[in-house]
């Protein structure tokens, strides 16, 4: 733990600001998002939990701020996984689920990403401001779009609004089905006793794949219409 002197500089404020970011994506790395207080990342970045709220102004606002960044992460990442594994002159159905199972799989192996998305709208959205709301949200919408249009690279059958869509699809699905993959150890228990119940245990990639597959192949059935 650092303990921090006054920030008496825009350069400073900055300082302070880029540790706490920094030491909440280490919490998220340890544990998850329902784990992480205020005061326990106060007391690890070494200030008090009065001078973070002067950087941002709940925990929410940290985790969402940390959500963008991860989102732009994953983009830059995907644009490459997407040109090392989608076929450009395979049929388009070929396409598309090349392209479902790259986004599944690539979700799938960012785990803190993924479950940024599935508290955000729960969560993370509860407890800000107007404006800071308003700015996540615009983030968001550059975000969709920017996945849209690598959807768009992949499978150009896609229009404009069917790969943003897409995108919007993309986001709602991985947040829903997270949570629903990280069973608790009494539903583990269940399973295990019980396997007749095993038809209701979800593995993520799989089920996102299979999601994102039926998703491409009726936004491009109405696009051909």
């Amino acid at each position: 733990m650092t303990v921090f002197q006054r920030a008496r500089s825009a350069e400073q404020r900055a300082v302070r600001r880029r540790a706490i970011l920094d030491t909440a994506a280490a919490m998220l790395a340890q544990m998850p998002v329902a784990d992480v207080t205020l005061n326990e990342l106060s007391r690890r970045v070494g200030l008090a939990k009065s001078n973070v709220l002067r950087y941002f102004e709940s925990r929410e606002a940290v985790l969402l701020e940390l959500l963008g960044a991860a989102w732009q992460d994953w983009l830059e990442a995907l644009a490459g996984d997407l040109d090392r594994a989608v076929e450009p002159s395979a049929p388009v159905t070929t396409r598309g689920d090349q392209v479902a199972a790259t986004v599944a799989g690539s979700l799938a192996a960012r785990p803190v990403l993924c479950d940024l998305v599935s508290a955000q709208a729960t969560v993370l959205e509860r407890n800000v401001s107007p404006q800071v709301a308003a700015t996540y949200k615009r983030a968001t919408i550059a975000g969709l779009t920017d996945l849209g249009v690598l959807f768009r690279g992949q499978l150009p059958e896609l229009g404009e609004p069917e790969s943003f869509r897409l995108a919007g699809a993309t986001l709602v699905s991985a947040g829903a089905l997270w949570p629903q993959c990280q069973p608790s150890a009494a539903m583990l228990a269940a399973y295990e006793a019980d396997p007749s119940l095993a038809a209701l245990r979800l593995d993520f990639a799989p089920a996102l794949r299979e999601m994102l597959e039926i998703l491409i192949s009726g936004l491009l059935a109405r696009a051909g219409r």
